[in-house]
């Protein structure tokens, strides 16, 4: 089993300068590259048109419920990752979203919407469970 997987973000420099690059363990890589699935806008990718999900299309979307924001950010997640992350089986995504107050520096009071996402799946190799958990804010998009 290779045991050997970059950590993201990739620095190039290493590369070209022949130093080794960091590395991480087979959970570790499976959740850079969902969180990498996630922050990915459709199209991005030159080579792969459906790789990313629809955060950024729903990002200013303040006309849809958050039911429906849920519904949709759910699928594009569920539906990319099942069809990118081929060393996971048994997938599912939950979704929750919630208003949340942001407070800023200069003591200005903002409302935004906070995206919880929790994924539940088996890793393919080792038949081990695999939890991911990330929240981020829509309205603009922001990772914490």
């Amino acid at each position: 089993m290779n045991k050997h997987f970059y950590k993201l973000p990739i620095k190039p420099d290493s590369f070209f300068t022949k130093k080794e690059h960091v590395t991480c363990d087979l959970k570790q890589s499976i959740a850079h590259y969902i969180h990498l699935i996630n922050t990915t806008h459709f199209g991005e990718c030159n080579f792969e048109e459906s790789f990313g999900s629809s955060i950024w299309e729903l990002d200013f979307d303040n006309l849809k419920s958050s039911n429906i924001l849920k519904s949709l950010i759910k699928s594009s997640i569920e539906d990319s990752i099942k069809t990118h992350e081929k060393r996971l089986t048994k997938i599912t995504v939950d979704v929750k979203i919630k208003q949340e107050e942001i407070l800023n520096a200069d003591s200005v009071n903002r409302i935004k919407k906070r995206v919880d996402l929790v994924i539940n799946a088996k890793v393919k190799l080792t038949n081990e469970d695999f939890k991911y958990v990330e929240y981020f804010y829509i309205g603009p998009l922001s990772y914490q």
